[in-house]
């Protein structure tokens, strides 16, 4: 593929998402979102919802999920985006009992306590967030322009800052929205291709085991299940969406965000499971391997759809940031230059993890997963159920989810080595949660009593 075509589309998508932002900036918009003084309707809060949800991360672990493991891969990815089920329905019960966010609930529930364990497992999650998608499109230019990739992670988090610190969640909404039609636009055209071209079959396609088999796979469904109900809830993102228009519009904007994001997940991860059925050899996260396979057309529409996810979730990540440590840690004032100061200290940090040097996109959403799994028994025993739960219950279940989070993380390490079972990875994530689920239940069930 011609670098100068990657250079130029990407440039086009800069404009439009630089004349999408909101010319002038307020407080209110920064933080709020509100647009001209009114909520987000309806189909912007869906295309913002599935736009920065459908992020580069996500599309990169479809499709290597789908090529390692086929069908099971794909819809083992896929059944994350059940979180919008889940969130919608959290979020629901949230607004019920009249809180405002989830630290809002949590601290009435738990005090600052409370909330200081959520806040540090979401700042994590946006922190992952900014430096997964600035990797991906370091992997992308890396595997167009030789030795491309730190000047593009650069310019891209430089972009991403800028007009995300001009108008905050404000820009972030309206960005999304036309950063979406663009996505869906070179996405259908990718997409018809694949499906198109005579390589192609339907049943092959859908009962694909991968490179690796599928049982693999399936093991990671079941993760998904576990964790699927507290996942939404550790994501500032969603959640912050959950409290921006009037119920009515909140729920339904959660449902179609469903069924949209969870089709277009799908459909990505099949790029991956194609890659597997033709015999393509795996090249640098799948990028190689499709430069091998498509058309330079074919090929610089899916990049361009990765570059479009990647920006879009920057912004939202940023905003979510910025409302987190000014209007939730209360760290810095809210003006929009305490809101940018946070915003451009994210982006740093998220830039210089870019060097660590570990490229498994995967880890860093079960990492995570693992770790929220502390609300689960929470949420259903405190939020569902309606008990009050003692507040040393509530920091065991966190404590046995950070725990869970840390060993899988140091899995290969002999602490950790000697204690999980012998097996793959995805195995021994599966017996992770098992634990975390059991601890976190029975500490929030016997500290629980009637409210």
């Amino acid at each position: 593929m011609s670098p100068l075509l990657l250079i130029a589309l990407f440039t086009l998508l800069i404009g439009v998402s630089v004349l999408s932002a909101p010319h002038r900036a307020s407080v209110e918009g920064f933080f709020s979102g509100r647009m001209a003084g009114r909520a987000p309707g309806l189909w912007v809060l869906v295309l913002s919802q599935v736009t920065t949800w459908i992020f580069a991360r996500s599309l990169m672990n479809a499709a290597i999920l789908g090529y390692f493991y086929g069908i099971a891969g794909t819809l083992a990815y896929a059944a994350y985006y059940g979180s919008f089920l889940t969130g919608g329905f959290i979020v629901g019960r949230l607004r019920a009992r009249g809180a405002t966010s989830v630290q809002d609930w949590l601290r009435a529930g738990f005090g600052p306590v409370g909330t200081s364990a959520y806040n540090v497992v979401i700042a994590l999650r946006l922190l992952s967030e900014v430096f997964a998608n600035l990797l991906v499109v370091g992997l992308i230019a890396s595997a167009v322009i030789a030795g491309g990739g730190t000047t593009a992670i650069l310019v891209v988090a430089v972009v991403g800052l800028a007009y995300s610190a001009w108008g905050g969640l404000g820009a972030a909404l309206r960005t999304d929205v036309a950063q979406m039609a663009v996505f869906l636009a070179v996405f259908a055209v990718a997409f018809l291709y694949l499906i198109l071209c005579a390589e192609f079959s339907w049943g092959a396609v859908l009962t694909a085991p991968g490179t690796a088999g599928a049982y693999n796979g399936w093991v990671l469904l079941a993760v998904a299940a576990l964790q699927v109900f507290s996942y939404p809830a550790h994501d500032p993102v969603m959640m912050d969406r959950g409290f921006l228009a009037d119920e009515d519009t909140t729920r339904r904007s959660f449902l179609h965000a469903f069924w949209l994001s969870t089709l277009l997940i799908v459909g990505f991860g099949f790029f991956g499971i194609q890659a597997s059925l033709v015999g393509a050899a795996y090249q640098s996260e799948l990028i190689g391997t499709w430069g091998q396979m498509f058309p330079t057309w074919v090929f610089a529409a899916l990049m361009l759809s990765l570059l479009v996810s990647a920006l879009s979730t920057l912004d939202s990540a940023l905003a979510s940031a910025a409302r987190l440590v000014v209007e939730e840690l209360r760290w810095a004032p809210r003006s929009l230059r305490g809101g940018r100061v946070v915003m451009v200290v994210f982006m740093a940090l998220g830039a210089l993890l870019t060097v660590w040097g570990n490229a498994t996109l995967f880890d860093a959403v079960a990492v995570s997963g693992t770790a929220s799994l502390f609300l689960t028994p929470v949420l259903i025993v405190g939020l569902v159920m309606r008990r009050r739960v003692a507040l040393w219950a509530y920091l065991m279940a966190f404590g046995a989810a950070a725990a869970g989070a840390f060993a899988y993380f140091g899995r290969g390490w002999p602490l950790f080595a000697g204690v999980l079972p012998d097996g793959h990875k995805y195995e021994q994530l599966l017996v992770i949660c098992l634990v975390v689920l059991a601890v976190g239940f029975a500490a929030v069930l016997a500290g629980a009593r009637r409210a």
